[in-house]
């Protein structure tokens, strides 16, 4: 990270106004598209992906700014921090959603860890716990690198330990969300089975895409593995932009990868307007039921059915 001496500038390189310009305006979009369907679906679930898609526009807005005047500590510090804390919400909020597409297809005898790898009851509270310590260990890391001045005292060891800290971070990050993907991944193959005992029970079109399944007063959307592969997808980006963060750190100020602003908007900005778009085009709450803060309890009929023939829409708190 930059070490600036008197005015030299934060960055390791020149940074470009136009493409913080443009990054600023595509989340900006994003944000608009995803804050009308939240309000349209009442997805209040989802105002943290709101969040993070916000402060990926206050960050790239002040890099404008920062873009303009790099040696200002203030604009500079706010934009590496929201940018870098930005991605760690919309991962807690990616744990949730799967959470509730297990929930809504899988049969509540078949949710087992056997299945899952995890208890499926704490799918959830694990990995989004995992992403909270992850979120303040990277805070913490994040302001001691971003505010440290060449004239403040052991300023060469102070920043050396934001570095670690925030590596830290960004380990805890790697290895929730690294297991949380291979159980993503699995799952969407074997979610095959659970589409296929659903379909028997789909009870003609519901209002738009969704369809009323027997055994649920709830209804459905028969396409909801797309909102699988959307969230698989996101697990890939997002990783990809974690190792990044990972490499950059490790590296140092002197590391390719801060010499060099390209990196960052490939392998950081892309990924997670990618992630940001792509659930937008696919909104969870056009392919599964109850994305407000609580989900209600599947009813002691639906449990009946689910014994009958194992494939019945569960409605339990994730």
């Amino acid at each position: 990270m930059p070490l600036p001496k008197g005015n030299v500038s934060f960055y390791r390189y020149d940074p470009s106004k136009a493409v913080a310009v443009v990054s600023c305006v595509l989340f900006g979009l994003t944000f608009i598209w995803s804050t009308f369907m939240t309000i349209r679906k009442r997805a209040w679930v989802w105002i943290v992906q709101l969040i993070a898609i916000l402060m990926e526009v206050i960050g790239y807005a002040d890099r404008i700014k920062s873009a303009g005047d790099p040696t200002n500590l203030n604009l500079y510090a706010v934009q590496f921090c929201v940018i870098i804390l930005a991605p760690v919400l919309m991962a807690g909020v990616t744990y949730v959603v799967f959470g509730r597409i297990v929930v809504h297809v899988v049969p509540a005898q078949q949710r087992t860890t056997r299945l899952l790898w995890v208890p499926p009851r704490w799918i959830t509270p694990i990995f989004v716990a995992c992403d909270v310590v992850a979120l303040v260990v990277q805070l913490i890391g994040a302001i001691m690198v971003s505010s440290t001045q060449a004239t403040d005292t052991n300023a060469a060891k102070k920043l050396n330990t934001g570095k670690n800290i925030a590596l830290a971070g960004l380990a805890i990050q790697i290895a929730a969300f690294g297991l949380f993907t291979i159980v993503a991944a699995r799952f969407h193959f074997t979610s095959r089975q659970f589409a296929a005992g659903l379909q028997a029970r789909y009870e003609g079109a519901g209002s738009g895409s969704t369809t009323s399944v027997k055994g649920s007063p709830r209804k459905l959307n028969p396409n909801w593995r797309r909102l699988l592969f959307a969230i698989n997808l996101s697990c890939v980006l997002i990783l990809v932009r974690s190792a990044f963060r990972v490499v950059e750190f490790a590296e140092g100020n002197d590391g390719a990868v801060n010499r060099q602003e390209w990196f960052m908007y490939v392998f950081d900005t892309l990924p997670i307007f990618l992630v940001a778009c792509s659930l937008c085009f696919i909104f969870p709450s056009s392919y599964i039921p109850h994305m407000g803060f609580r989900v209600p309890k599947e009813s002691a009929n639906a449990r009946e059915l689910a014994s009958q023939d194992g494939s019945v829409v569960g409605l339990r708190e994730v």
